[in-house]
Order: C-alpha cells, then structure tokens, then sequence
C-alpha cells in the first residue's frame, strides 16, 4: 500500500511556515538561489520632491516582478524648505529599519513556532542638520544615533529568543556595519 504524504498548512503569526521552509531548503540545495537583487528607479520631480518607483527584483535565480508596482514619494517638511509632499529620505530609512526588523522577527519566530500576538514599535533618530548644510566639518551628515523600542504581544518565555532574531535583519545589519555604497554621477 503506498503512503499519501499529506501536507498541513502551518500558519504562524500569518507566515506559512511551510513557504518559508521550502525557500530555505531550495537555497540549502543551490547556495546561488539566495542571491538577490533589489533595485529601484528615481526621478527628482521639483524642490526635495522625488519619486522612487519599484518594479522587479531578481531573486531564486531569475528576474521577477511584484504584484504591482509600487511609489514612493519622498520631500523635506516645511520647517526644512520643502513641500512636505512625502516622508524625508531620513524618514524612509528609519522606517525601513522599523519594518525589517519586525518582518524579521515576525518571519523567525514563525519558523521557530513562536506566536506573536501584538507587536508595535518607534525608531527614532538624531540628525545634526549642520552636518547636511556643511556648516562644520565636526558634524557628520548622517544620523549621530538610532534607538528602536518594540513592544511584543508574546509568551514571556520566549521574550530572550525575540531578542536575539533581530541580528537577522538585513537592514539592521546595514544600519549597524555599513555597507559599501559606490554612486556615479554622468551627464543626461
């Protein structure tokens, strides 16, 4: 009599854990299927007001394309001579930083069978605009200091492993140890 493997759907904090596994096992077989490209396009649009568009990204060996393509508007508040028509870049980064670090908890703890039943969080950061203007080369331009608070809905037993996943981040990981940036600027 031959076996049917049945397979139970394992929905953990809205995660199929199933999903998430069978990505790991895939790049566990063939290294090269982790390998992945984000990549967005940017248009200035008048004043601190610009648009980044994304589209596709390359990702399990092939290009791919989102559901839907997705805009991003960026701007500088009033107070900062813009037309607050978007969040500032500033505020896109610290809020890629918000959203990476809870995909990622939400994402490993699902893995790991732990339920998330709540979770909130604020980040803030510091910026010396001295620093952006050049007004002083004893300022950086970047943010002098980052500080994330999360409140997490969960079993007090497994609050220590909530707060180990967070290394896992990718974005944290960027914020923390820098990553080699290069930019080239040509003639239209």
């Amino acid at each position: 009599m031959n076996a049917v493997k049945i397979e139970i759907e394992r929905i953990v904090n809205g995660i199929d854990v199933g999903d998430v596994e069978q990505v790991i096992g895939n790049i566990q077989q063939d290294a090269s299927l982790g390998e992945t490209r984000f990549r967005l396009t940017n248009k200035w649009i008048r004043g601190g007001h610009n648009q980044s568009r994304i589209t596709g990204f390359y990702s399990g060996g092939e290009e791919r394309e989102h559901v839907q393509a997705f805009s991003v508007d960026s701007d500088e508040p009033h107070v900062l001579a813009g037309h607050d028509l978007g969040a500032n870049p500033v505020e896109h980064l610290l809020s890629a930083l918000a959203a990476c670090l809870t995909s990622t908890l939400v994402y490993h703890a699902a893995v790991r069978g732990i339920e998330i039943r709540a979770l909130e969080s604020r980040v803030d950061g510091d910026l010396d605009l001295r620093g952006l203007f050049g007004m002083s080369n004893e300022v950086r331009p970047g943010l002098n200091g980052i500080r994330a608070r999360f409140v997490i809905d969960a079993d007090e037993k497994h609050m220590e492993t909530l707060r180990t996943l967070i290394e896992f981040s990718p974005v944290y990981d960027i914020t923390r140890n820098g990553t080699d940036v290069s930019v080239s600027i040509e003639r239209m």
